[in-house]
């Protein structure tokens, strides 16, 4: 029984043993709320950067931070007042600006009513082109040449269509000219190139075409286009030589001939 007392005793002294061992765990208890003022201040502190990271990136891009950017940036400039100018000028008159001097260039149909013998020589002759229809800038015409006004590197081109329809009719008793065979006809287009620096001497610049075999009572039509680049001089000329003349076609649409500037 004194030993069941002792331990009795000693169990009674136990909770204050223990209450005094508590105390050590007190700081772990007056430490939780520390933390919290931290916790919540780091999260403002976070809300606070977003917000303003937010702001930053909306008035970057509405232009506000323009000179910022610049700033920051000295040695890649941002030529933005060309952009916006181009801008304005499309909004207020709906087209960007030309310039006011364009390259020399020159674009012609072909002269309507033109006469040619149509006895089926095989020699060219010079197509006259119809400047009234055509379009010319700074560069000179004169009796079927081109006259180069500027100095520099040109794109010429050319196009030329034949067509060739004899109607014969069924009564023979009616007497008229008879056709001309085209059953055997060269159709050749030439590009000649007179230089200056070589007394205005011509040469063959471009040349293409070919031998048709038509039909004299059908509907016959064969076409001839070329271009080049070429260095031209001022005070050179251009012009363009066909072979049957008398089979061209008098519509601008089919032959036509031109240049154009593309630098110097």
């Amino acid at each position: 029984m004194a030993a069941t007392h002792s331990e009795y005793r000693g169990y009674l002294r136990n909770p204050v043993e223990m209450e005094a061992g508590q105390h050590r765990f007190h700081p772990v208890q007056h430490s939780e709320p520390t933390y919290r003022p931290l916790l919540f201040g780091t999260l403002a502190v976070m809300g606070l950067l977003q917000v303003a990271s937010s702001v930053a990136i909306l008035l970057h891009l509405t232009g506000y931070l323009q000179e910022v950017d610049l700033s920051t940036a000295p040695h890649r400039p941002i030529e933005t007042e060309p952009v916006l100018n181009a801008l304005r000028d499309t909004r207020k008159k709906g087209r960007c600006k030309t310039p006011k001097e364009s390259l020399p260039s020159a674009h012609l149909p072909i002269r309507a009513h033109q006469e040619y013998s149509k006895k089926g020589e095989p020699k060219a002759i010079t197509i006259d082109w119809d400047e009234e229809h055509g379009y010319r800038q700074r560069m000179g015409y004169q009796k079927g040449k081109l006259l180069v006004m500027e100095s520099g590197f040109y794109y010429i081109y050319a196009k030329t269509c034949f067509r060739y329809y004899k109607y014969i009719p069924e009564d023979s008793s009616q007497t008229g000219v008879p056709p001309v065979d085209v059953s055997n006809t060269q159709l050749i287009q030439y590009v000649y190139h007179e230089s200056i620096k070589q007394n205005s001497k011509a040469a063959v610049l471009m040349k293409t075409g070919s031998t048709m075999r038509w039909n004299n009572t059908s509907y016959n039509m064969y076409c001839a286009q070329q271009g080049r680049g070429v260095r031209l001089d001022e005070g050179d000329t251009l012009f363009v030589n066909v072979s049957n003349a008398w089979m061209l076609d008098p519509e601008g649409e089919g032959t036509y001939f031109g240049a154009i500037k593309l630098g110097n």
